[in-house]
Parts: C-alpha cells; sequence; structure tokens
C-alpha cells in the first residue's frame, strides 16, 4: 500500500519594493532586446542626463566653492524650488511619466495599497532623470559641507533624498490625477481648462521672475528666498544651508515638512492610482444619440461632419475626428497647441518680460518696433508645433492599427485622412491666433502675412509629421494616463520635436524673406501663396510618405504595439 507523501507548502514571500526594481529592470531589458535603436537612444539620453547635471552641480555647488555663504541659501531655495516645479509640470507639457510598469497591470493581484505605491516609487528612482536630478542636488551637499562642516552635509543629503521623493511622488500624483479627470466625460471639459491653465501659467511665470529678477536688488531676492526656502519646494534642498548657518531646529522643521509633504502626496496619489487601476465606472447605459437614425454608417459621423462623404475616406475621417475628442492623450496635446500657439506669439511680439513690467508702454513700443518678417517668423515657429502633435499619430493608436492594415488602406488615404481629421480642430485655432495677433498689434492689414506664413508652415509640418510618424514611430504605454510614456520615451520625443520643429521651420523659411524684400505687395499675396503652399506640400508629403508606409505597414505595426 502505497503512503501518500505530503509536500509542505512553500511560504509566500512578501512582496517588497525591490521586487518592483527588479521587475522594471527585466521589462527594461526585455524592451531593449534586439532594438538596437533603442540602447543608442537610451545611451544618448544617458549622457545628455550627465552632462545637465554636471552643470547643475556646479551652479547649485558654487557658493561652497567660492566661499560665499551669502548667496548660499539663495542658490538652494531657487535652485530646488525649480527642480520641484520641472518635475510636477514638464511630464504635464512635453516629456510625459515613465510607466514602464503600468499600475493597471497590478489591478488583479492581491497587493495592498501601501505595498503598490511604495513599489512603483521604488522603481520610479530606477531612470535617467532620478538619477540627473540626484547628481545636480548632491551639489547642494557639497556645499553644506563646505561652509559647515559633516553635520551640514549629512542633513543635506537628506534633504536631497527627500526632495527627490517629493518631485517623484509629486509629478506621479498630478499626472494620476489629471489622468483620472481627462478619463471622465463627465468632467472632460473641466479638466481641459484645468490643464490649459496649468500650460499657460509655465511661461508668464518665467517671464513675471525675470523682470522681477531685473528690478529687484539681490538682498529683496534673499528675502524672497528664505519664504521659498519654508515651502514644500524649497525646504528639504535648504535644511543643509541652515545647518551651516547655525539654524538647526530651522533645519529640523524644514524636513518635517518635506515628510508631511511627501505622505500627503503618496496618500493623495495612491487614491487617484487605485481609480487608474479600476479605470472609469459607467454612468448609467448607453444612451442613443438624439437625431442617430440611418443605421451604423450614419452614427459613425459625428453631426458637425455632416458633410462628408460616406467612403473609406470620409469613414476615416470621421473616426479621427471621434478620436481627437475623446482619446484623453490626443485631447491633452491639441489643449497644449491651443495655449502654447497662443502664448507665444503674443509674448515675442509684445516684448517678452518687458510686457509684464511695462504694461501699455510695452505694446505701444512692441507695435513701433514689430514687421512683417519678424511676425512671420512667430507664425511659422506657431504652425511647425501646430503640426507637431501628428509626429507620433501612429503610437497613439497603439495595436489598434492592424485594424487598418488587415483592411488594406492606402497610405495615401490614410495619411490624408489623418491630416483632414487633425486640421478641423487645428485649422480654426490658427485663424483665432493670427487674428488675435493682429487686433492686439493694431496691425489688422498685416493678417495676410500672418495667415500665409502659419498655413505654410503648417503644410509643411504635416508633410513631414507624415514621414516621421511612419519612419520615427514608437509605442505608448497601455495607460489611461494621457501623460504616461515608456522608459526612454520621453528622450525620442524630445528628438522627433527638434527634428520636426527645424525642419518645418526651414522649409517656411522663404516667407520671411517675402516678408522682408517684397513690401506691400506681399500683403496681398502672402495669404493666398501661403494657402497653396501649406496645402500642396500637406498633399506631397502624404503622396510620398503614403508610399513609405505602404511598404513599413508590418514593421510600424510592430512597432507601435506596446511590448508587455
Amino acid at each position: 500500500m502505497a503512503v501518500p507523501v505530503t509536500v509542505p507548502e512553500r511560504p509566500a514571500r512578501r512582496v517588497s519594493s525591490r521586487h518592483f526594481v527588479r521587475l522594471k529592470l527585466r521589462v527594461l531589458g526585455n524592451n531593449f532586446r534586439g532594438q538596437k535603436w533603442r540602447i543608442a537612444l537610451f545611451v544618448l539620453g544617458l549622457l545628455l542626463g550627465l552632462w545637465f547635471a554636471a552643470v547643475g552641480f556646479f551652479l547649485l555647488a558654487t557658493p561652497g566653492l567660492a566661499d560665499e555663504p551669502r548667496y548660499a541659501l539663495m542658490v538652494a531655495a531657487f535652485g530646488g524650488g525649480l527642480l520641484t516645479l520641472g518635475w510636477l509640470l514638464l511630464p504635464l507639457v512635453f516629456f510625459g511619466v515613465d510607466e514602464t510598469l503600468d499600475p493597471a497591470r497590478f489591478a488583479l493581484l492581491p497587493l495592498s495599497r501601501r505595498t503598490l505605491v511604495t513599489g512603483l516609487l521604488a522603481a520610479a528612482l530606477v531612470s535617467v532623470p532620478a538619477l540627473a536630478t540626484t547628481l545636480t542636488a548632491a551639489g547642494l551637499v557639497v556645499t553644506a559641507g563646505l561652509l559647515g562642516g559633516w553635520s551640514a552635509a549629512l542633513v543635506g543629503a537628506l534633504g536631497v533624498v527627500a526632495g527627490l521623493l517629493v518631485c517623484l511622488a509629486g509629478a506621479r500624483a498630478l499626472t494620476s490625477a489629471f489622468a483620472t479627470m481627462l478619463r471622465s466625460r463627465r468632467v472632460r471639459d473641466l479638466a481641459a481648462v484645468l490643464l490649459a491653465v496649468l500650460a499657460a501659467l509655465l511661461g508668464p511665470l518665467q517671464l513675471l521672475v525675470f523682470a522681477a529678477v531685473r528690478q529687484t536688488d539681490w538682498d529683496r531676492l534673499d528675502g524672497v528666498a528664505r519664504v521659498v526656502g519654508w515651502t514644500p519646494f524649497g525646504a528639504p534642498w535648504t535644511a543643509g544651508v541652515d545647518v551651516a548657518e547655525g539654524r538647526a531646529g530651522t533645519a529640523v522643521a524644514k524636513l518635517l515638512i518635506a515628510v508631511a509633504t511627501l505622505g500627503v502626496l503618496l496618500l493623495w496619489w495612491s487614491r487617484s492610482l487605485e481609480s487608474a487601476m479600476v479605470g472609469t465606472a459607467s454612468s448609467g447605459p448607453a444612451r442613443t444619440p438624439r437625431g442617430a437614425t440611418g443605421g451604423a454608417v450614419t452614427q459613425l459621423f459625428p453631426r458637425a461632419m455632416g458633410w462628408a462623404r460616406r467612403d473609406r475616406f470620409g469613414a476615416l475621417v470621421a473616426r479621427e475626428c471621434r478620436y481627437w475628442w475623446r482619446d484623453a492623450r490626443r485631447r491633452a496635446n491639441l489643449i497644449t497647441v491651443a495655449v502654447v500657439g497662443v502664448f507665444v506669439p503674443l509674448m515675442v511680439n509684445l516684448g517678452g518680460p518687458a510686457f509684464l513690467s511695462d504694461g501699455g508702454a510695452a505694446v505701444e513700443r512692441a507695435t513701433a518696433d514689430s514687421s512683417p518678417a519678424l511676425v512671420s517668423v512667430t507664425m511659422i515657429f506657431v504652425g511647425a508645433l501646430a503640426s507637431l502633435t501628428l509626429a507620433n499619430q501612429f503610437g497613439f493608436d497603439g495595436s489598434s492599427y492592424a485594424a487598418n492594415l488587415v483592411a488594406g488602406v492606402p497610405g495615401r488615404v490614410e495619411l490624408r485622412a489623418r491630416m483632414a481629421a487633425f486640421s478641423i480642430y487645428v485649422v480654426p485655432m490658427l485663424v483665432v491666433i493670427a487674428v488675435a495677433l493682429a487686433l492686439v498689434l493694431g496691425r489688422p492689414a498685416w493678417l495676410g502675412v500672418m495667415g500665409g506664413a502659419l498655413f505654410a508652415a503648417y503644410g509643411c509640418g504635416l508633410a513631414i509629421n507624415g514621414f516621421v510618424s511612419v519612419l520615427g514611430a514608437y509605442s505608448l504605454p497601455e495607460s489611461t494616463n494621457p501623460f504616461a510614456m515608456n522608459s526612454g520615451a520621453g528622450f525620442t520625443k524630445g528628438l522627433l520635436t527638434l527634428v520636426s520643429m527645424v525642419a518645418s521651420a526651414m522649409t517656411a523659411v522663404p516667407f520671411v524673406g517675402a516678408a522682408a524684400l517684397l513690401g506691400d505687395v506681399w500683403l496681398w499675396l502672402a495669404l493666398p501663396v501661403g494657402l497653396a503652399y501649406g496645402v500642396g506640400a500637406a498633399l506631397l508629403g502624404a503622396y510620398l510618405a503614403g508610399d513609405t508606409l505602404d511598404r513599413r505597414q508590418p514593421e510600424l505595426l510592430a512597432t507601435v504595439t506596446p511590448r508587455r
């Protein structure tokens, strides 16, 4: 008679932060496997990050190296505050946030909220931005050590660690919160307004600081630095300097402020993270839109697109129009284009910081000093920026692009439809920008020059980004966070941005020369020539890039499909 053998069960190991770090390293290794271009971009991004870190390190260490204790607190408060502000805002408007470990993947695992938050925070430390920030902030430790000895250096190091954690937690909490808002269609208008206000504050605040620096002496700035040092933006970074200046109690209080801020941010992140994992609950049964008759094909077309013909091209345009309005990632990019496109030309043509300091006098001087050539330069920038969102248009689709591949959609039709759908939203913005700038400058006669340069650069940008989107596409994480980026994709996005902006601007440079040389004749010719130039460039780009797309459809699908 056989005797059953009982095998003791192995106790389940407790999941800790190191498991998340190992998992992220494993995922990164798998993403790099067989992808030499990704390895090259990662190495290049690492080198650039180290270069910026070295520059920041010496800037923050300068008061200690020069033995200037007077400026130590000022450098620590303003330098640390800018680091924190950059971590909070740059992911929203430019680079995105690294989501190599998508929180939604852990939704079905028996992990507590605390374990998930601490693990994801630990995994976020394994990144190039975190490394660059640490090396940069090490300059504050050097300053504190040279001015106050080893005790000040030790407190400065604790402050740097606390400040880095505040930066990471704040960036994740803010992007997760905005992602939750953008997912909810009930509050998407409110989220759009909040994002627009947030992005619009970046430039004015920067110019306001520059204007204040020009008009304020260093003694007043020292008082401002002491106030900033008591806020969560500057408290952890200035603790070491306080010890060097003999204020140990103040340093302890600032470290406590940093710890309290970190706790609040982690709590906020945990709440929004749980919502991101479970998704947005349905608010009720789906409703049939009023007037939605005529079958599924008719209902595919939005009411505003009743003019579109019912064929393959029209269906693609209708689909893209719905995606641009409903997809949180795309909607966030449209908001950024609208805000930056309005702000940049107004500030450049109204004198930048002088506009904030002198007000009406600056407007009068800018009106007198402005010229059609200068206005054309700013319009070219806006047009190139507007088309920039299409640089990774297939990355928005991800694996769903397979439907177009299976259906055999020709590349030329695909690109023309995507350009048309995007232009339905963007062209009205460009018209408003040109009209607003003409009215503010008091130069309505220049409206044709502005529109010509604007639409020429926009059309050239569509053509160039058609090629960029086919040849330089990259995958986006399968996340409901519209600001999420795979590891290394932030540098890829920045590189594609630079290439596209420079190329689009260069192709529209002739309009600047024409505005400077042709005089009043160009006021009448600029708009029709610019429209013809832009439309022709866009159609030619779709024609040429469409052939490339036909040859690269399988490779493109493999590139934009997120790797698990």
